[in-house]
């Protein structure tokens, strides 16, 4: 089983998503295919949350939140995928 911060794979994906877990090769390091997997699978379903989630139109704010934290789901994807090819 793996270490996943914050207790689970959607614990650390929520993390990632706001800012307060940066995903890195070092970090991954430790995690095994299967892990990868399932912290992928819950990236993309935190993403999707994340993007049925619309805020008001003058709210300027917070649509800026919302840019940022699928920003970083897009981003911990890419390490994620990185580190599967390898």
């Amino acid at each position: 089983m793996a270490n996943f911060l914050g207790g689970s794979a959607y614990a650390m994906s929520r993390d990632i998503a706001e800012g307060y877990v940066l995903l890195s090769a070092v970090l991954l390091k430790g995690f095994t295919p299967a892990d990868l997997m399932q912290l992928r699978q819950q990236l993309e379903k935190v993403q999707r949350e994340i993007r049925a989630d619309q805020p008001a139109s003058d709210d300027v704010q917070a649509i800026q939140k919302r840019g940022r934290k699928i920003s970083r789901i897009s981003s911990a994807l890419l390490v994620l995928d990185t580190m599967r090819k390898r």
